[in-house]
């Protein structure tokens, strides 16, 4: 297995591994290690049908059923990521992380990209969170060290996917503003413009405020950010635990096509 990394700090391509194969372990141990140091691993010319991306994934954990998708049955576990001419919108387009509203966040998320746009683009960015702590002042870090924010399933898949809300409606849960990653212990900046509606305990203008700062903050720090070209046949595992990622729309009227399966968290997002 061989490594190049995309950043410094975020994101590396990974060589030397068939995902289709089952890993033994020396060799889960190695990528594990490589998904800690990285946060993004791109898996480039690889052939799995939907048992084996789901296969790779479980690896990792539990795997998750997305909240707009709980009433399909063959693969519920397989989140398709579809755009065409007709599309009138792209998932994941915006700074998010994957599904913070549920209590139990999906740890990681496996993309597989099967069909690029012909013209190229499609790209996906992701920025690090980890980074994104160390850079705010400590005036600000101690500011929002304690503070707890909402996560909203609806800002998402009723504002801007138009989706019909299932009985009960979607999930909605608070975690910490800043919170501490379960294995290697460090702070990470966990508010998103995806699904954070507003930080507890605050004024509604000193809520927005503060967010639309953090936001502005990731949305305009190059620094923070690995950008990840999508080829056919390529696979990307990302940490959402200490990532947000942004999926470009700069390919209408071309197509690009893929599945994502996630894996659950087994604790909350904790401080």
């Amino acid at each position: 297995m061989e490594l190049s990394p995309i950043t410094p700090h975020l994101g590396a391509e990974v060589d030397g591994v068939d995902l289709a194969q089952e890993l033994d372990e020396q060799t889960f141990v190695q990528l594990h290690q490589a998904f800690m140091d990285w946060g993004v691993l791109v898996f480039r010319n690889q052939k799995l049908n939907r048992d084996q991306h789901k296969a790779f994934a479980r690896r990792f954990g539990t795997l998750h059923v997305h909240p707009m998708y709980k009433d399909q049955t063959k693969h519920p576990e397989i989140l398709r990521v579809k755009t065409t001419a007709e599309s009138v919108y792209t998932a994941g387009e915006g700074w998010h992380t994957d599904v913070t509203c549920d209590e139990f966040p999906p740890l990681a998320s496996a993309l597989y990209i099967t069909e690029t746009p012909e013209c190229g683009g499609g790209d996906t960015l992701f920025a690090d969170m980890y980074l994104a702590y160390e850079l705010l002042s400590d005036t600000m870090k101690a500011m929002l060290d304690g503070l707890e924010a909402v996560h909203d399933g609806a800002i998402p898949y009723v504002g801007s996917y138009k989706s019909t809300p299932p009985e009960g409606g979607y999930p909605r849960n608070t975690h910490p503003v800043i919170v501490t990653h379960p294995e290697t212990g460090r702070k990470v900046l966990y508010v998103n413009s995806g699904f954070t509606s507003h930080i507890k305990g605050l004024k509604p203008a000193e809520s927005r405020a503060i967010l639309s700062m953090l936001y502005q903050h990731i949305a305009s720090t190059p620094r923070l950010i690995a950008r990840v070209q999508w080829q056919p046949d390529t696979l990307t595992l990302w940490d959402n635990r200490c990532t947000q990622h942004h999926a470009v729309w700069d390919y209408f009227p071309h197509s690009r096509y893929g599945e994502r399966v996630s894996v659950v968290a087994d604790s909350r997002p904790v401080a």
